[in-house]
C-alpha cells in the first residue's frame, strides 16, 4: 500500500487525477503540497458529466480529496 503523502512526493511536476468528496474529478499538474495534503495544481481542469472546465492554478484543501491517481 502506498501512503498518500509518499505518492505526492514522487508526483510533483506530474499530471494527477483527484476524486473529490462531492464526486467531481480534477486533473492537473501537481506543483506543491503540505503536511495536511493541501494541494496546488497548475493547469487544473474539472471533469463533470462529460464536460471539461478549465480552472488554471488552484489550491485544494486536502480534506476534500477521496483518491489520488497518476495519469
Amino acid at each position: 500500500m502506498v501512503l498518500p503523502i509518499d505518492l505526492l512526493e514522487v508526483s510533483k511536476n506530474r499530471e494527477i487525477s483527484l476524486l473529490l468528496k462531492d464526486g467531481r474529478v480534477l486533473k492537473g499538474k501537481l506543483i506543491g503540497h503540505d503536511q495536511y495534503m493541501n494541494l496546488v495544481l497548475d493547469d487544473a481542469r474539472e471533469e463533470k458529466e462529460g464536460e471539461e472546465r478549465r480552472l488554471g492554478k488552484i489550491v485544494l484543501r486536502g480534506s476534500n480529496v477521496v483518491s489520488i491517481a497518476l495519469i
